[in-house]
């Protein structure tokens, strides 16, 4: 991938394909194409056929798709399914059909057994029943890396597929809903800050673990695997650390200035006990992530309060 290519980022508003933009922008790329969601619908197959016609483009981050947290994906389980089954074959079948040098697709770590061995390994995916809660986005996400697979098998493409663990950062969803266990902790400490309430309550005991990648280190391996990594099988990314939600309660706690009391109410589910990649596929090939977890928090606070 040469800094004078064409690369088309799907998905560039947000937080994984903004981060993607910051990145090859910082590094010198010069022809990085975009379009929103209203200038192209991704779901939509003649419209997305005529983009890449038209445009050309040689290297795809695939990083556009319908997401959200437990909530968001009870929800609207057609909608999640549909909508990213429509986006990921439509960007697949059209980057086949131009000629599109290399394309990369961005999974998630749901796509794993919810009772997988942990760290979960590359080679765990389809070996069990999956998450109840978010099955039709994990399933979605399944079929876009047997898409890259089989165009692969049958084609010859050089496409290959990554699966981020939780991430967090510039640009992420802080919908009191919808939006994940990071970014809703940073919205209610600080509205809690805001409003000088005595204590927060956090969902849970608080004894699950979960990991946790800024989503620049996530960009910035993206692109190192753009660079260096051409092989059928999936690569995790993520830190290969990860620590409770009650220790990541209390790092947002001081990061937001909140000064009252941390509670947690065990009625409610804790969800999957432990989430953890493994990442020594990544390490092998010669990334490691950067940003200590507050460091990252602190930047993502920034930024909230920027909003």
């Amino acid at each position: 991938m040469e800094k004078n290519n064409k690369i088309y980022i799907a998905g560039h508003r947000g937080m994984v394909g903004g981060a993607i933009l910051r990145k090859l922008k910082a590094e010198g790329y010069t022809d990085v194409i975009t379009r929103s969601s209203a200038e192209l619908d991704l779901r939509d197959q003649n419209a997305v056929n005529t983009f890449f016609e038209t445009e050309k483009p040689e290297y795809v981050f695939l990083a556009a798709a319908k997401v959200g947290g437990i909530h968001a994906n009870n929800t609207y389980r057609a909608e999640f399914l549909y909508d990213n089954l429509m986006i990921e074959a439509n960007i697949i079948h059209s980057a086949y059909k131009t000629g599109v040098k290399k394309l990369m697709f961005l999974g998630s770590s749901c796509i794993y057994p919810k009772l997988a061995p942990q760290p979960l390994r590359e080679d765990y995916l389809l070996t069990g029943p999956l998450e109840q809660t978010n099955e039709p986005y994990a399933i979605a996400k399944i079929t876009g890396i047997k898409l890259c697979e089989a165009y692969r098998d049958q084609y010859g493409c050089n496409f290959i597929s990554v699966m981020p663990t939780n991430l967090y950062g510039i640009g992420d969803n802080y919908h009191p809903e919808n939006s994940h266990v990071l970014p809703a902790l940073i919205r209610r400490f600080h509205e809690a800050k805001m409003k000088g309430d005595p204590s927060v309550t956090v969902w849970g005991s608080g004894s699950p673990k979960r990991e946790f990648l800024y989503a620049d280190d996530l960009a910035n391996a993206c692109v190192y695997l753009m660079l260096n990594y051409n092989e059928k099988e999936l690569v995790n990314i993520g830190t290969g650390e990860d620590l409770t939600i009650k220790e990541l309660a209390g790092i947002v706690k001081e990061v937001t200035g909140f000064e009252g009391e941390l509670l947690f109410d065990a009625s409610k589910p804790d969800g999957t006990p432990r989430k953890l990649m493994d990442v020594s596929k990544l390490s092998g090939l010669g990334w490691k992530y950067t940003t200590a977890l507050k460091e990252g928090i602190e930047k993502a606070y920034q930024d909230f309060l920027s909003k």
